[in-house]
């Protein structure tokens, strides 16, 4: 079976089977993967031109009530330094942000309980007044149906919660037994009901992966059909107790990214900050792979070494300024161009 007549019929049919995806996982070459890129380049181009949507991080809180065994921010990690940041912090760093060309804010943070739905829908109106022609993207993991529709009504547009791995048994292995693999994937079908822009996504090469769980993730992304899909590298935390664990493959990421723009052609596909930590070009090349989306980092300086999921996170130290401009001057050195827009999808 050749891999470049699956990457065809993926092309062609936008799915393929459970053996067929197994089969490619274990037996592409740096040949087929450079024939995915292109395939996958050209149908971004295509729908998208040569315009890079960029969306502001807003990391807001690395107080977490979860102690999943990959994360820098567990809550058993008692070498973290734990912030917070208020209300009157967050709009700080979107009123630099929309200064400096971003129409999307993304507020991420731990699972932090002192920031419950509530107050989060407050801010996020607050964001929506203050800029109107902006969207607002929520990563703050799982809460219930009645508090996603309380965040949507006070006009959150995206939800970002990568599921981490279709596989339960591998969703076992990631995370303490308090956390429940259906309530997972119940979180993600509940957000995409309300109308959120709902994003997925997993982690490359996370510890007891195997080809047949990275199978059960397209076939899961080829069925939900996420508007968004976030794919990073898995880059071990010193603090956690996947500490010795390999680094996941660069070369693996950078195919899958443009696996799931062929599969799904209108997607909005980050190149993310995993990819540009594990290799200096690794942002272009996921973007010359296929990927649509960079996002940097809006947070305040002072608490960006704070929020690290895992070590040597790039960008901690750069203004908000010069991270835009390093953005635009790499992304125009491979022949694109960043968009001053929402970015949202559309089919």
């Amino acid at each position: 079976m050749e891999i470049r007549k699956l990457i065809d019929k993926l092309n062609e049919n936008k799915t393929l089977g459970k053996d067929e995806w197994i089969y490619l996982f274990g037996n592409y070459t740096d040949e087929d993967r450079a024939y995915a890129a292109d395939t996958a380049r050209k149908l971004s181009l295509e729908k998208f031109e040569n315009k890079i949507f960029i969306r502001g991080i807003v990391e807001f809180s690395n107080i977490c009530k979860n102690d999943c065994l990959y994360c820098g921010i567990r809550r058993s990690n008692s070498c973290a330094q734990r912030y917070r940041l208020d209300e009157d912090d967050i709009m700080e760093c979107c009123a630099e942000g929309y200064e400096t060309g971003y129409r999307t804010f993304v507020l991420q943070s731990g699972e932090d309980g002192a920031w419950g739905a509530e107050r989060l829908a407050k801010l996020v109106c607050r964001i929506k007044e203050s800029y109107p022609d902006c969207a607002v993207t929520l990563s703050v993991g799982e809460l219930e149906y009645d508090e996603y529709k309380l965040l949507r009504d006070a006009g959150a547009d995206r939800y970002l919660l990568r599921h981490e791995t279709a596989n339960k048994e591998h969703y076992g292995k990631l995370h303490p037994a308090e956390m429940s693999f259906e309530h997972r994937m119940n979180c993600l079908r509940q957000l995409k009901e309300l109308g959120y822009q709902t994003g997925a996504g997993i982690m490359v090469g996370s510890p007891f992966q195997t080809h047949e769980c990275l199978a059960d993730d397209m076939l899961f992304f080829a069925d939900f059909k996420p508007q968004m899909i976030g794919i990073g590298p898995f880059l071990p935390h010193k603090d956690t107790p996947f500490r010795g664990e390999p680094k996941g493959s660069y070369e693996l990421t950078l195919m899958l990214l443009s696996l799931c723009r062929i599969m799904l052609p209108n997607l909005l596909l980050p190149a993310t900050t995993a990819l540009g930590t594990i290799n200096p070009r690794g942002r272009e090349e996921g973007v010359l792979a296929g990927a649509n989306v960079v996002m940097p980092n809006l947070s305040p300086t002072a608490v960006r070494k704070k929020y690290m999921l895992y070590d040597n996170k790039i960008c901690t130290e750069d203004s908000t300024t010069e991270c835009r401009h390093c953005l635009q001057a790499r992304m125009k050195s491979i022949g694109y161009e960043v968009s001053i827009s929402r970015g949202d999808y559309s089919e």
